[in-house]
């Protein structure tokens, strides 16, 4: 450690910065590819004849492709690479196990997304909702996420500050919680010696249960709380300010951590499922209303004094309005999880505009915000190479979000009435049919707003390239940071 006073280069501070950089670009790569998977299997759903009559290229192989892409490819990626970024610098301490450790998890991960896509393509699945990797890749993961756990976990143990900051008891939520959901939803037994197919353990309306007791979990803690490790960091840097209220995101913590593992039984209303573990979940569900808006409370209260900085940081716009999509998704989740508007939702495009209306607004402007961020400081940049890109890609995504998700809350609503409508003789007035029929503009438009975002993200692929390539360097002299930053091996 350096005496109290000094100062030191950027180069000298120790943290392990090579495998970070790459889960960066990884994140950028793999977002466009799931992106651009969405606009194809959108294209399909408004044109079948896209499916070109190839097993390999038809929706049902596809589709886990895009989700599977954006959620652990593009987000796990952001979520990994920021969470070692973060925990270095809050806890003043180079990662455990140093760069070997980074670049076991960068290339152990990326080799799992590459064997699950390979699964989903050629048909190999345990067809479970955002659990489809057969248990070969399942075992896989396991060994990186336990190694990530370690790396995570020893950087906190050997910190220099005595405080753990809140964003990493978020990572750490996250990193622990999706461990265990995903051995014990992943729980199988191979059919045959050598056979890439198995049967899960838990069978019927107990593997229901647990399928979404890891489902919905997934989205509360791998597309939540992992994100929101990501906007206490983030927010706080971009608009220069400190967290609104510290005893706030402790709050916002710990009623988040307790409620929401109890909130998966609302996707199973009018099933076999018991109905008071539905309504257990859809009693969760409401609570949730609480925490998730104290903490969009907390994020945008930040900006307090500093609201003069949306209009010359493109990329704290990003962060920004990612919290409102936040406010915006857990207001509706609660809401469609009570039973009474379950019994419209359910099963409809309505559940597809929500579902997007987080994760692309959400997750994935809040993970636009923090690329815009580090880019620039992992590579010694002064600046992003083109402010004006960045606006373009707000804009662009924004309006393709809006076509989105209002295309699918107008198609969903109307599915659900359709279904519901009957003749004065009792019998059912549309058939399934006229509904997709019906539903064949609203795609048209869904097609045109993932278009749209897609267009986005290509152009900040393009900012950030040039910013690698030709953004102006910061002189070695000047970077400097102060000595309470720089942590000993």
């Amino acid at each position: 450690m350096l005496a109290p006073g000094q100062a030191a280069r950027v180069e000298e501070v120790g943290y392990v910065e090579a495998p970070i950089r790459a889960f960066a670009i990884a994140t950028v790569f793999w977002g466009i590819v799931g992106f651009l998977a969405g606009v194809v299997i959108a294209l399909q759903l408004a044109f079948p004849l896209l499916n070109l009559d190839l097993e390999w290229t038809t929706f049902g192989r596809l589709r886990p492709v895009h989700t599977s892409a954006v959620i652990f490819a593009f987000g796990g990626n952001a979520l990994i690479g920021t969470s070692l970024f973060i925990v270095q610098r809050t806890c003043r301490a180079r990662l455990f196990g140093g760069n070997d450790a980074g670049w076991f998890l960068f290339w152990g991960y990326q080799f799992f997304i590459v064997m699950a896509a390979l699964g989903y393509v050629l048909g190999i699945t345990q067809s479970k909702e955002y659990a489809e990797p057969e248990w070969y890749v399942d075992l896989w993961l396991t060994v990186v996420w336990v190694a990530y756990l370690i790396v995570y976990g020893g950087t906190i143990v050997r910190r220099e500050e005595p405080h753990i900051y809140v964003a990493n008891w978020f990572y750490l939520a996250f990193i622990i919680t999706i461990a265990m959901l995903h051995i014990g939803n992943n729980i199988s037994v191979p059919v045959s010696l050598g056979s890439s197919a198995s049967y899960s353990a838990p069978a019927g309306v107990q593997g229901a249960m647990i399928q979404w007791w890891y489902g919905h979990n997934a989205v509360g803690f791998f597309l939540t709380a992992g994100f929101l490790g990501m906007m206490y960091y983030f927010i706080p840097k971009q608009a220069d300010r400190p967290i609104y209220s510290y005893r706030l995101s402790i709050v916002h913590f710990w009623t988040l951590i307790f409620l929401y593992i109890w909130a998966g039984p609302h996707h199973l209303h009018y099933t076999a499922l018991p109905d008071w573990a539905q309504t257990l979940g859809m009693v969760f569900s409401v609570i949730l209303w609480m925490p998730s808006w104290g903490g969009m409370i907390n994020g945008l209260m930040t900006l307090s004094g500093a609201w003069d900085k949306l209009r010359t940081n493109a990329a704290l716009r990003f962060s920004v309005v990612a919290v409102g999509f936040y406010a915006m998704a857990t207001f509706e989740g609660p809401l469609m999880s009570i039973k009474a508007v379950n019994g419209l939702s359910h099963y409809t495009d309505w559940t597809i505009g929500h579902v997007h209306s987080g994760a692309l607004g959400w997750n994935g402007f809040i993970t636009f915000g923090a690329l815009y961020y580090l880019f620039p400081v992992l590579w010694k940049k002064k600046a992003l190479w083109s402010e004006k890109l960045v606006a373009w890609h707000f804009w662009l995504a924004t309006l393709g979000i809006v076509l989105y998700i209002s295309a699918m809350w107008v198609s969903g609503i109307m599915q659900g009435l359709m279904w519901r409508a009957y003749d004065e003789l009792g019998f059912l007035q549309y058939s399934f049919v006229e509904t997709v029929e019906a539903m064949h503009p609203y795609y048209v438009i869904r097609t045109l707003g993932g278009v749209l975002y897609l267009t986005g993200a290509l152009l900040m692929a393009f900012n950030l390239w040039k910013t690698v390539t030709v953004g102006e360097a910061i002189e070695p002299e000047h970077a400097t940071v102060p000595a309470h930053a720089v942590a000993a091996e």
